[in-house]
């Protein structure tokens, strides 16, 4: 199996606060890996972790090491932008630009050089196609995507993401303000994805891991209690506190 991040003796502190607690484990290609605990577990730290992202909060070091393809991206030499394109992120509130959805989606793949008209066509309909979009806006694309619903706007958010052809998306709880027609588009969405993209969701939904997840990490306090098949996970765990998560006794 295709190892994509390698997680060795993870400690992350955030000042001489310790979020993340000697975390050890890998995260396979072309998989979904759910990622739940309570609020103040540490998800979102971690997520942020693979891309980096937390570097731009003051305070922010690491202990241990994440490889990416083998590589250590906390390295003093590893290119983090490069990193972010290949590792993208969609947050929990949709962001969506002030400018049309065409120019939102063209917007990253412009700023990294790209700028042939059929090009930039083609991307736009191959990310919102696949952020099941498409079909939505086609007739529509000069049009702001401020006046898209707010399902839509995540969607949009997803389809700026794929623009930029990333490896890896990172979701930190997408659909947290969704209704639920929305949120099945989303997870519809993921579970195609996934054939080309390694994908890492954070949801406080324990429903929606068990329905979309391949693989399912329970953090509790900073701790990886428990990672293993999100099936097990959820019929059989090894631990009690993450049977006491899933079933509802705390969270």
């Amino acid at each position: 199996m295709n190892i994509k991040f390698h997680i060795q003796d993870l400690n992350f502190y955030f000042n001489n606060n310790k979020v993340l607690k000697l975390i050890n484990f890998e995260i396979p290609a072309n998989i979904i890996l759910g990622i739940i605990g309570p609020s103040g577990s540490g998800k979102t730290t971690f997520l942020r972790a693979l891309n980096r992202m937390n570097d731009l909060e003051s305070g922010s070091r690491i202990e241990g090491q994440i490889l990416f393809d083998g590589e250590d991206i906390y390295s003093s030499d590893y290119d983090v932008v490069a990193l972010r394109k290949r590792v993208g992120m969609v947050f929990a509130m949709p962001v969506p630009l002030p400018m049309s959805i065409y120019d939102n989606i063209v917007y990253g793949p412009r700023l990294s050089g790209v700028n042939d008209k059929k090009r930039l066509d083609v991307l736009v309909e191959k990310s919102l196609t696949a952020a099941y979009l498409w079909d939505e806006v086609k007739d529509r694309l000069k049009t702001s995507a401020m006046r898209l619903s707010g399902g839509q706007q995540q969607r949009l958010c997803l389809a700026r993401v794929l623009a930029m052809e990333p490896e890896v998306i990172l979701l930190d709880e997408p659909c947290s303000g969704l209704d639920p027609i929305s949120t099945a588009k989303i997870e519809d969405a993921l579970t195609e994805l996934k054939k080309e993209y390694t994908i890492i969701l954070v949801t406080n939904n324990t429903k929606q891991a068990a329905r979309v997840s391949d693989y399912t990490a329970f953090f509790l306090m900073g701790d990886l209690i428990e990672v293993g098949n999100t099936g097990q996970i959820f019929t059989s765990p090894n631990k009690t506190e993450t049977n006491d998560y899933i079933t509802g006794r705390f969270g």
